[in-house]
């Protein structure tokens, strides 16, 4: 069996961890100042957009229909995604990625992110995997993948965007 094949997974809350590792590695990059900091910022965005718009589109409304999962922890993150949102707005529109003002966004950005992905991984990942059946994970992953893929897809990482989504949070 090909290598590929063994971690070809559609349960959703291993596809929701492995984005959420692939956010770190991002993270390191962009910690690098020899790296190609622009370019991880560019891929984190789109990654960032598109794993939330997909989570609140194919994933929470699905895990709100679970009496095991806590309403409650589905509304905070939604209320974190726009926290991390809105940091990430802000690290994009500084414009010199060697500068002291990017690096204090950059850790405002690590610290709402991680922040979101420790207490989703604890909460919600914890209560779908004990609730949830694993065919009904492995649903729920095809809909989220095809759903990050729609928005990947439209370059939804771009600035334009993500102040459009930041200020319609705000309405």
């Amino acid at each position: 069996m090909p290598a590929s094949t063994a971690t070809k997974t559609t349960d959703v809350v291993e596809l929701i961890l492995r984005d959420h590792r692939k956010m770190e590695e991002l993270f390191r990059t962009m910690r690098n100042v020899e790296a190609d900091r622009a370019g991880a910022l560019q891929e984190f965005s789109a990654l960032l957009v598109a794993h939330a718009a997909a989570e609140e589109s194919e994933v929470y409304p699905a895990l709100r229909r679970y009496k095991n999962v806590d309403d409650e922890d589905v509304e905070h993150s939604l209320h974190e995604h726009e926290e991390g949102n809105e940091a990430l707005l802000a690290l994009l529109e500084v414009e010199d990625v060697g500068s002291e003002e990017w690096d204090e966004k950059l850790e405002e950005l690590v610290t709402a992110v991680n922040h979101h992905a420790d207490e989703e991984e604890r909460t919600l990942l914890n209560d779908a995997r004990e609730n949830v059946s694993d065919e009904r994970r492995a649903e729920l992953g095809a809909a989220f993948e095809k759903a990050r893929a729609e928005q990947l897809k439209a370059d939804c990482g771009r600035l334009e965007n993500v102040r459009r989504l930041v200020e319609s949070s705000s309405d």
